[in-house]
């Protein structure tokens, strides 16, 4: 490990708390139907170009947590092939609010970039 690499996973890591649950919802909005999280997983994987993947696991307390802010709503199912899964999917005030951080998120985007440009060429 080269000693920028110790700062790099810091940064990483402090980006990814304040993204991942924005991405959750956009996966769960443009899927259009409930999802468990191995799938939400997946879905991240595929779109995210493996920037926003990581440990499954680590999935969970961010979906519990947008289920008690009440952005989404879960049920569980039994599973054919395993334990029962349980499945969630965005709800009306989860749009709303996807929508605010989607404006919010270019904001900011727009204007790191702004700060950043010219520093690298």
């Amino acid at each position: 490990m080269s000693d920028l690499d110790a700062p790099l996973k810091k940064f990483q890591k402090e980006l990814s708390a304040g993204t991942v649950s924005l991405a959750l919802l956009a996966v769960l909005a443009k899927a259009g139907e409930p999802l468990y999280g191995y799938l939400i997983a997946k879905e991240l994987e595929r779109v995210g170009e493996g920037v926003l993947s990581g440990k499954q696991s680590a999935l969970y307390p961010v979906l519990r947590n947008l289920e008690g802010a009440g952005l989404l709503e879960s049920h569980v199912e039994p599973s054919m092939a395993g334990p029962p899964r349980r499945y969630y999917r965005i709800n009306e005030r989860g749009h709303q609010v996807l929508e605010q951080w989607i404006q919010a998120w270019r904001a900011t985007r727009d204007s790191v970039d702004s700060v950043l440009e010219g520093v690298l060429q």
